[in-house]
């Protein structure tokens, strides 16, 4: 369904102008569209110059509407367009619009000038003053969602609690949640769905992830969302290191295979395990022989907290981890849920306020009815404004009663009480076997090159 964001160009308008205008994602420049400027982006960049007389920090301003993949053709967005920036810029700046057509869903790219052709000012002084409802990314979004319905393509049918931005942006920032988060978020996504790496690496793009992979580097892999790169050109991708342990290639394979219901992975160093009669597991004793009591100290830990033999703690580190990405989806669907609920509640609180006008006047005829309308003409009004809320919300007619509506978000919040509780615990748990792991796996390797140097040794003797 149709989405829109809206950012300011700092600086590098011509970089700005000649990403949107990219052949390779407007069908070789044939879906692009100028106003007031050359189609170009180096001429457009000075035409753009020519009018910006006055000092502003603010360069350009670039906007982006998406749609539902396969609801529109290229041509018929590059129209759908046209009239957005009609209607959104009404003629007073120049800009370069453009249909990009490099991924699964058809979306609008729109650079403009922020000065205006006919008084000079800027875009945030004439646009982002005021009260919210007047804001540059209110009127985009309504004027977007005006001209969609028109030409019967779908929006976001609560854009209220949006704030402005796409549904899962703005679900992943309520929560403070970084582009790296969003980043490893996408990530588990894709393990989930994938047969193997191959497979993982071939399925990034469609769920909006760009990636470099080369197993001859020491940093095989790195990351970047493709909106991070639409809404910031010159973004740079994220080592998997840097995201973390579990999204480096060796991990991603045993995620992979974990999910497949197959673990592969097979420990250099060979741990022997305890046997029943033994009292103490003899990889801490030998860790403890050899002075290494930062090893035993840990493996003795987790087995004592979460009863896992060291030999095990890679697949309970996976499995742990996958666990907590669940409970995050889970936790982000229940809040979802609950804010939902609460538009509801706060339209059917007001529309319980005014209904009574509505019922009044439906009693009353003749003049009664006229002197009524005009007596209360505001709340008349306010209540028709709410009704018409009410059945948009609620088409089939049952309208639930408020009690019973609050009584569903206790018991949803007190789900998401308890659902949090559990998340803790697991998250706690991945991060703790995950450390366990990095540092027992340093030991064996450690271990292995001990053995390696005596081997060398006695072969140099011999």
């Amino acid at each position: 369904m149709a989405t829109t964001k809206i950012f300011p160009v700092h600086e590098d308008v011509e970089g700005s102008l000649a990403y949107i205008a990219n052949p390779e994602k407007t069908d070789n420049g044939r879906l692009v569209y100028a106003f007031g400027c050359s189609e170009k982006p180096s001429r457009a960049a000075k035409d753009f110059a020519e009018i910006r007389s006055r000092r502003s920090t603010v360069l350009a301003q670039h906007f982006i509407v998406s749609f539902k993949p396969g609801e529109i053709t290229p041509e018929r967005a590059l129209e759908v367009g046209k009239e957005i920036c009609t209607k959104f810029l009404d003629d007073q700046y120049q800009f370069l619009l453009t249909v990009h057509v490099d991924k699964q869903h058809t979306h609008l790219h729109c650079v403009f000038n922020n000065t205006n052709l006919i008084n000079g000012h800027t875009f945030q002084t004439l646009n982002n003053q005021g009260k919210v409802s007047e804001r540059m990314w209110k009127k985009l979004r309504d004027t977007s969602d005006e001209v969609c319905k028109r030409h019967h393509l779908n929006v976001i049918e609560h854009p209220e609690i949006g704030k402005g931005k796409s549904r899962w942006e703005w679900d992943m920032s309520r929560q403070g949640l970084s582009w790296k988060a969003k980043l490893k978020y996408a990530i588990d996504q894709v393990v989930k769905e994938s047969e193997n790496f191959e497979d993982f690496l071939a399925k990034c793009a469609a769920h909006g992830i760009l990636y470099e992979y080369n197993p001859d580097h020491k940093i095989d892999l790195k990351f970047m969302l493709a909106e991070q790169k639409e809404r910031n050109p010159r973004a740079k991708f994220t080592r998997s290191r840097t995201l973390g342990w579990f999204y480096e290639t060796e991990q991603i394979k045993s995620r992979i295979a974990q999910y497949q219901g197959c673990m592969v992975y097979v420990p250099r160093t060979k741990i022997k395990v305890v046997t029943p009669k033994v009292e103490e597991n003899k990889f801490v004793r030998d860790a403890v022989d050899r002075g290494n009591m930062k090893v035993a100290s840990i493996a003795k830990n987790i087995i004592a907290e979460y009863g896992v033999e060291p030999e095990e703690i890679r697949n309970a580190a996976i499995s742990a981890y996958a666990q907590s990405r669940r409970l995050v989806s889970e936790l982000n669907n229940l809040k979802t849920e609950i804010e939902d609920l609460e538009v509801k509640l706060k339209v059917l609180k007001k529309y319980r306020e005014v209904k009574h006008y509505g019922e009044e006047l439906k009693a009353l005829s003749d003049r009664a009815e006229k002197k009524y309308r005009k007596e209360y003409s505001v709340e008349l009004a306010e209540y028709g404004k709410i009704r018409t809320q009410v059945f948009e919300l609620y088409p089939s007619g049952h309208i639930p009663t408020v009690e019973n509506l609050e009584k569903s978000i206790t018991a949803l919040r007190e789900k998401l009480s308890a659902m949090n509780t559990e998340f803790n615990q697991a998250d706690k748990k991945a991060r703790e076997l995950a450390d366990a792991q990095r540092t027992i796996e340093e030991y064996l390797r450690q271990e292995q090159s001990r053995g390696e140097q005596k081997r060398k040794k006695r072969n140099d003797l011999e």
